[in-house]
């Protein structure tokens, strides 16, 4: 599972820390799954990504993440910690 952990950047100060899976779909529908997607402010400081909602998968267009990275061990430790 580690390595389907992501960075990604989905909005100019919006970093997300997802397990992510890519899907098949039509052009235009939304081809990936965040799975318990979590927004990155630190290490130390990450929070649900929709606070408002207690939903723990969503649907994104991959054309809608400006850039993918892989995370450091400490962040994916991190985020382990707060999601299992």
């Amino acid at each position: 599972m580690a390595e389907n952990i992501k960075c990604l950047l989905v909005g100019i100060d919006t970093v997300l820390i997802s397990e992510v899976e890519e899907l098949d779909a039509t052009i235009g529908d939304p081809d990936c799954r965040l799975i318990k997607p979590m927004k990155f402010l630190g290490v130390d400081d990450m929070k649900p990504w929709v606070e408002a909602s207690g939903q723990t998968e969503y649907m994104i267009r991959s054309s809608d993440i400006l850039t993918i990275a892989d995370p450091t061990p400490e962040v994916v430790e991190a985020y382990l910690k707060l999601t299992e």
